[in-house]
């Protein structure tokens, strides 16, 4: 009973069906060997610099450029130099001649003589004086023979060669000058002023992880550390731009507790917030803590050039680069199989980076762009003659645009579905699109991309916004697997302006700055802001840095590349380039635009209500005629309907005189029938190629 009532702390109570007795269990087995599990962990041959190409090559490069600097630098002020260190030599002269004159007569050994004479050591001083006069007499002779070599070689070349006798005469100088330099008074300074930045140490490190007020990381400090688990693992490394840290948290204590108080640590490590950026590490446990100190902030260090700015294409279905973390490596996305959203407040970068996943996707020739920017001010234009479906603006004809661009991407998304669905499983083991199935063009499952920015716009409209939430809702759940690839962009996060539906399937998260808990945690998850990762620390000028989630286990940091509209221009010619040799220029970027309606041909339609006869037509009078041929389609529609259902196919409305039902003429708006036969006539041409 004693036993039952006074376990042992290593022993667990487990009870026994049989006879309801408490049988006491080991649970520390004696058997076990005493030796530690050592688990390996070698370190690399080379540094890590010198194994990356394009570390290797930035190095390189900021060597190179800080020599050439200080050759520039020094070489423009040889002439001050050279005359400093001639107003200098007098004094150095003196010097040689007291250093010469302390050589030959041994004064350095006069100290050792004095010693002798104090003890009365007369064998050690007449050992020393024969020493000095040994000395003497060698050190004498060779300053009288260079004295008379020297004399004699420049009486030579005063005879024969005075120039060069000149140019001794100023190298002694200069040499002279050099002697007679003040250590606190140097002629030639350092060209570049290096300002130091403090060497991160083990001291340093924990002062930092002290003032955060974490309990456990305290009293773990405190009482040396180990006791508590806190350690480091390894040695503080030169990572990149900045210094790396390892080193296991304390039990109980993980890195997001970490990351959540970036600004005390940063403070006690006395850097700027965005040099300080604590993160765990994947292949370890979860106690582990990776802690990255940049000698820059992340938004000051020069960040290498976009890889396919130049020249490249691009597969859609394998990662591509397209920005960097905080020591300035590439970080790739695979935007295949995946929606994204992108969030942020107004000027943040938000729209630049869409755009650039937009120029991602035109750099693969097999894929069809919809850009739709709904903000209006052009910041998609660059991509117009890549994309298959574009448009700028929140006008209702804009929206009429979109939508009808949605519904022909919904028909599409039915089409690409039965067409999987009919293929056999040789060909489709995994019910979605592949590689090779993008690049067969007879089944037309190339990757297409959407791309809404200010998408709360469009969701919000008064007519359409609840069937473009519908259609896009549909994308971003279904499309992946059939290779379409919804992007969409807000500034205001929240579940109106994104719905549930999209924010909670989107597989690729980017959010640049938000203000909030709520907007935070709409764009890159729900509980990332507890668990540590907050947009909410990134400052103004942390434009284009954003959390990015879905592309690894973790989230992390990047800083997407800079691609202004100039240099988008560029990259979209390339791609067009590419668009055409592969034969896939379509839609927008060959002048036309979707067709109105379900199953309904508006081109056919409008020239089956305008006889021969007449040459041209009010658009009212066309909708009235059209209201009559299709009452289910163009009931209700008005002379702009017309109008903005013929502007896509590049048809103009313009003034046209007729006869009103009083009988009066008029001029009111109105279209040509030789524009309907012409726009029909390119489009069937356009289909036929």
């Amino acid at each position: 009973m004693t036993d039952q009532h006074n376990p042992s702390p290593h022993l667990r109570a487990v009870p026994d069906p049989d006879t309801e007795l408490v049988v006491p269990k080991m649970v520390d087995n004696p058997n076990l060997p005493d030796a530690k599990v050592t688990v390996e962990k070698r370190k690399p041959v080379l540094a890590g610099w010198l194994t990356n190409r394009r570390d290797f090559t930035a190095t390189a490069r900021h060597a190179g450029a800080n020599l050439g600097y200080a050759a520039l630098f020094h070489g423009v002020r040889v002439p001050v130099y050279s005359a400093r260190l001639a107003a200098r030599s007098p004094r150095g002269a003196c010097r040689f001649v007291a250093s010469v004159n302390r050589w030959v007569w041994d004064r350095e050994a006069a100290p050792l003589r004095a010693f002798a004479v104090r003890n009365e050591d007369v064998e050690e001083y007449m050992r020393l004086a024969r020493l000095r006069s040994g000395r003497i007499r060698l050190r004498g002779l060779v300053t009288l023979v260079a004295a008379v070599f020297g004399l004699g070689f420049a009486l030579w070349l005063y005879v024969l060669a005075p120039a060069y006798l000149y140019a001794f005469a100023a190298g002694g100088v200069l040499l002279l000058g050099l002697g007679g330099q003040q250590p606190d008074e140097q002629v030639i300074g350092p060209a570049v002023l290096k300002t130091e930045v403090q060497k991160l140490t083990g001291s340093i490190v924990l002062r930092g992880l002290d003032s955060i007020g974490n309990a456990k990381i305290c009293a773990a400090i405190k009482k040396g550390g180990n006791m508590n688990g806190l350690r480091f693992t390894s040695e503080i490394v030169r990572d990149g731009p900045g210094y790396r840290a390892d080193l296991d948290l304390p039990y109980g204590v993980t890195p997001e507790d970490i990351m959540e108080a970036r600004k005390p640590l940063a403070s006690g490590l006395r850097r700027k917030v965005g040099c300080v950026w604590p993160s765990p590490d994947p292949s370890e446990h979860e106690g582990r803590l990776v802690l990255w100190v940049g000698d820059k902030p992340m938004n000051e260090t020069t960040k290498p050039a976009w890889p396919l700015a130049k020249s490249g294409t691009v597969d859609l279905f394998r990662p591509v680069v397209f920005g960097n973390d905080q020591r300035m490596r590439d970080v790739a996305v695979t935007l295949m199989f995946a929606s994204v959203v992108v969030g942020s407040i107004p000027c943040m970068g938000k729209t630049f980076l869409m755009r650039l996943l937009l120029l991602i996707g035109a750099l693969d020739p097999r894929s069809q762009l919809y850009a739709f920017d709904f903000k209006g001010t052009g910041d998609f234009s660059a991509l117009e003659p890549v994309c298959h479906r574009y448009r700028a603006g929140e006008e209702d004809d804009d929206i009429e645009y979109v939508v009808q661009s949605l519904r022909e991407l919904k028909d599409e998304l039915r089409r690409r579905a039965k067409v999987i669905k009919d293929l056999p499983r040789s060909r489709c083991p995994e019910s979605k699109v592949t590689p090779d199935l993008a690049s067969d063009k007879s089944l037309g499952l190339h990757p297409i991309l959407v791309g809404l920015d200010e998408c709360q716009v469009a969701f919000e409209h008064e007519k359409y916004g609840a069937e473009i939430e519908d259609i896009c809702t549909d994308v971003t759940k279904r499309g992946p697997a059939l290779g379409i690839i919804g992007l969409f962009g807000t500034q205001r996060p929240d579940a109106k302006s994104l719905p549930t539906g999209i924010s909670a399937n989107a597989v690729l998260r980017f959010a640049l700055k938000v203000m909030g808990q709520p907007a935070n945690d709409m764009i890159l998850g729900t509980s990332m802001y507890k668990a540590g990762y907050r947009a909410t620390m990134f400052s103004r000028s942390d434009r284009g840095i954003c959390w990015m989630a879905g592309e690894g286990d973790d989230p992390k940091i990047v800083a997407s590349a800079f691609v202004d509209a100039v240099a988008a221009e560029a990259i979209v010619a390339r791609a067009r380039a590419a668009r055409e040799e592969y034969g896939n220029v379509t839609g927008h970027a060959t002048g036309h635009g979707p067709e109105t309606g379900t199953g309904v041909d508006i081109l056919a339609d409008v020239l089956k209500v305008i006889p021969a006869a007449e040459k041209a037509v009010w658009c009212e009078r066309i909708a009235a005629r059209l209201a009559e041929l299709r009452p289910e389609t163009y009931t209700g529609w008005k002379g702009e309907s017309v109008t903005a259902a013929l502007k896509p196919w590049g048809i103009k409305t313009g003034q046209v005189w007729a006869q009103a039902d009083d009988g009066k003429g008029a001029n009111r708006r109105g279209i040509e029938r030789a524009d309907i036969t012409a726009a029909m006539a390119r489009r069937d041409a356009d289909r036929a190629a």
